[in-house]
């Protein structure tokens, strides 16, 4: 079983900057993948990007690449989502996930096991 926390979140300037954080159950994690996922008012939940535990290689939406870059400490079990440049249409709910890594970062929200609670980002104009 995995249990995971986000926190983080907040009201953000458009341009500026937030770290959000994902803390993780478990002394090592290493057999998982972890996701980063948004969602906003009437859209879907949507895949923003993706760490290994054990490699720590990425992958990112098209979106966000080259604004939010995902890092993890494994000492601390921790994963985050370093968002820069942010625009309002970043604003949503931001989730972190976690599903046994099988070569390659998942981008279905359905195919993740774990689910933190989430954690409002609002970005303003």
């Amino acid at each position: 079983q995995v249990q995971l926390v986000e926190s983080g979140g907040g009201l953000v300037q458009a341009g500026g900057s937030l770290r959000l954080s994902c803390g993780a159950s478990g002394r090592t994690l290493s057999r998982y993948a972890m996701g980063w996922f948004r969602q906003a008012p009437g859209k879907e939940r949507e895949f923003v990007g993706g760490i290994s535990w054990s490699s720590g290689s990425t992958y990112y939406a098209n979106s966000v690449k080259g604004r939010f870059t995902i890092s993890r400490d494994n000492a601390k079990n921790t994963v985050y989502l370093q968002m820069n440049s942010l625009k309002p249409e970043d604003t949503a709910v931001y989730y972190c996930a976690a599903v046994l890594f099988k070569g390659y970062i998942q981008t279905i929200p359905s195919t993740y096991d774990y689910w933190g609670q989430g954690t409002q980002v609002t970005v303003s104009s």
